[in-house]
């Protein structure tokens, strides 16, 4: 199964260096030039695309074995999360809002 999972933003040239610094680097393909797609992990994606009328509205998250170190790699890249939260059994989820209000979140831990 492969997975698309769609961020809109405003200004699509605004958005994409912000990405960048998210994920440590350029998009892994453009499609067109309103989208930039981030392979996550084998046939896992996730992508921005500007759609003003639905910006700031995604939810995404993506689970991950190493967290802490993530969380240090996005901050060393000047991205600090807007909150963190621990849930009980463990999980934590490390939310961030990109420039539009978008929540992308790195999880890890128990699940």
């Amino acid at each position: 199964m492969d997975l698309f999972a769609g961020i809109p933003v405003t200004d699509y040239a605004a958005a994409q260096p912000w990405y960048e610094r998210f994920f440590g680097r350029p998009p892994s393909f453009l499609p067109n030039d309103i989208e930039a797609v981030w392979e996550t992990a084998e046939h896992r994606y996730v992508y921005i695309v500007q759609d003003p009328r639905r910006a700031g509205n995604a939810l995404v998250l993506l689970y991950v074995g190493d967290l802490d170190e993530r969380v240090a790699e996005v901050a060393g890249r000047g991205i600090e999360p807007a909150e963190r939260e621990t849930f009980d059994g463990g999980a934590t989820k490390v939310i961030y809002r990109d420039p539009d209000g978008n929540e992308i979140s790195l999880g890890g831990g128990a699940v």
